[in-house]
């Protein structure tokens, strides 16, 4: 299989009706609906192969916190009777290699640049198309463009004193090395204590001669309970698999299959509300936060569950100190990403791991061989960033996309991204996000949100053509609307009381606005849905002939 980049000759600019930016799990169905519609299409991708997130998360122990089965392609259905997931909880490179499956499958390398980024996007207003600079390449002009940059790609590198002087090997678990790393016989820092960490401290434990986890806010975790698939197991879902993606994408909030509760937490008394907590507790993943119906909109309720989970970690945890260092006190249960994890907590029962408190003043300073918190100087001989990412915005912040009268995208979200159901934002025609800022998407299980939106734009790009539209824009009444609905939501909720990466507080000066749509996929589909069958309202068309340009 060649990752080699298809580099066109200098020269004369190429064009296409579609160019997509990403080649992950967005970029790769998109190229596929595009091609099926008769677009021409081409897709830039920055990194050497498909997989976007799972391309270059490849941290130990990185895995899947939505079923397998679940976290899968349903546009194919022969895709989802042939491939055999061998867990519960897919692993990274399992899922890597259902990426490199599906390209190849479908024949999708064919219109995939590797090892290319897009730099620049500019619309021009009197051809009604996008120009746009891509590294090693020719100029390239489409009609549109569909940003599947992803919601998790642009890793954070924290801003720490001495960080560059530090002579030991960094690794970022975002940006993890494709070769094996080894930390047997060495002190290894993790700092940083969301998914990424969870899922990689317990396997670091096992090889670093002591290993300092640097913690600043502590994080929830339900064990993953993770299991080998049974061929029964499989075809169980395979049978059912038309109900169960009907359900997930129709009557869930979080677009995950699983039973639905019909009660609040305190419909119950403390003994059964407590053995519906250990039933979850045992059953594992992220369905524990849908045990009640309240509980991310309910305080009280939610302390139920916190107080929960917040004894499982004093049982685990020998230590009464490190214990209370490990449960979260000062924000809502789910309120931050839930993690899933592995025997994340009974790490802290081994000899040869310190949990390092830095809540209070965080890392003063790396020094060449050691990391000083608190006054002490801890030495280590490599250091894992576990920082997380610029979520949501990050990804597409680093391309220059400058819409109608040179405006840039950077400088219109400069107070908080502003989109039209998180699929378009105003002043930028022609120029599609999937799983953007304002949908569901982090809040869901992101196949459900990615096939979704996929298919929407996939739709409204034929229907342009059937009707002579050339420009396709979100309207600036609409779009106010619509970010008033998401904050007015999210305030419903409890979600906002966190300082969480939903709401930019992991990145320093980044506007501190709720971004992701916490109405659900089944609500927000709806809502779609009737935008398109009004003749998608709240959209600006223009035709072809009133443009002055050629139809689609």
């Amino acid at each position: 299989m060649s990752t080699a980049p298809s580099v066109p000759n200098q020269g004369r600019e190429e064009a296409f009706d579609v160019v997509v930016v990403g080649a992950g799990f967005a970029g790769l169905y998109m190229l596929y609906r595009l091609r099926g519609l008769g677009f021409s299409a081409h897709v830039y991708e920055q990194g050497a192969g498909v997989g976007g997130t799972w391309y270059w998360n490849r941290y130990p122990g990185a895995r899947c916190d939505v079923e397998s089965m679940q976290y899968s392609y349903s546009f194919s259905e022969e895709l989802q009777q042939e491939w055999n997931w061998s867990e519960r909880y897919a692993s990274q490179p399992e899922i890597l290699e259902y990426a490199n499956h599906v390209a190849d499958r479908f024949n999708l390398r064919a219109d995939i640049s590797f090892n290319t980024r897009v730099e620049r996007a500019e619309f021009n207003e009197v051809s009604g198309t996008w120009s746009l600079t891509v590294s090693n390449h020719r100029p390239v002009r489409a009609r549109f463009v569909v940003l599947a940059t992803g919601c998790l790609s642009n890793a954070r590198i924290p801003d720490i004193k001495g960080l560059s002087e530090f002579t030991g090997k960094v690794y970022h678990t975002g940006q993890w090395p494709h070769e094996s790393i080894d930390f047997a016989g060495q002190r290894v820092g993790v700092v940083g204590t969301g998914s990424s960490a969870i899922q990689s401290v317990p396997l670091i434990s096992q090889q670093a001669s002591h290993l300092f986890v640097f913690q600043r806010t502590p994080n929830f975790s339900i064990p993953a309970r993770n299991v080998p698939l049974t061929e029964q197991a499989r075809d169980a879902f395979r049978e059912n698999y038309p109900e169960i993606r009907r359900f997930a994408r129709e009557e869930t909030r979080n677009g995950i299959y699983t039973e639905l509760p019909d009660r609040g937490a305190f419909d119950d008394g403390e003994n059964a509300r407590r053995a519906r907590y250990e039933d979850r507790w045992a059953r594992g993943g992220l369905p524990f936060l849908v045990a009640y119906n309240n509980l991310v909109i309910d305080k009280a309720a939610n302390d139920t569950a916190a107080e929960f989970v917040r004894g499982k970690i004093a049982e685990t945890v020998r230590d009464r100190e490190t214990a209370k260092l490990l449960q979260p006190e000062n924000y809502p249960f789910g309120s931050k990403r839930l993690c899933v994890d592995t025997d994340y907590y009974a790490t802290f029962n081994r000899p040869n791991v310190t949990l390092v408190d830095i809540s209070a003043g965080g890392i003063e300073e790396i020094l060449p061989g050691a990391v000083r918190a608190g006054g002490r100087d801890y030495e280590v001989d490599a250091l894992v960033l576990a920082t997380g990412f610029d979520a949501m915005t990050g990804s597409v912040a680093k391309i220059d996309i400058r819409g109608r009268g040179g405006m840039t995208l950077n400088r219109k979200w400069a107070e908080g991204p502003k989109t039209y159901l998180g699929l378009m934002s105003g002043g930028f025609p022609n120029l599609f996000i999937i799983t953007g800022p304002g949908s569901p998407s982090v809040l869901s299980n992101m196949i459900v949100s990615i096939e979704q939106h996929v298919d929407w734009i996939a739709d409204c790009l034929a229907s342009m053509r059937e009707r002579g539209h050339a420009i396709i824009e979100a309207a600036a009444e609409a779009e106010d609307k619509w970010v008033a609905h998401v904050n007015e939501v999210a305030q419903m909720t409890l979600y906002p009381q966190a300082n969480s990466w939903y709401m930019g507080a992991n990145i320093p000066g980044k506007p501190r606005i709720f971004m992701p749509y916490i109405g659900g996929v089944g609500a927000y589909r709806r809502i779609c849905d009737e935008v398109a069958a009004k003749g998608y309202r709240g959209f600006a068309m223009t035709s072809a002939e009133t443009a002055g340009i050629a139809a689609v």
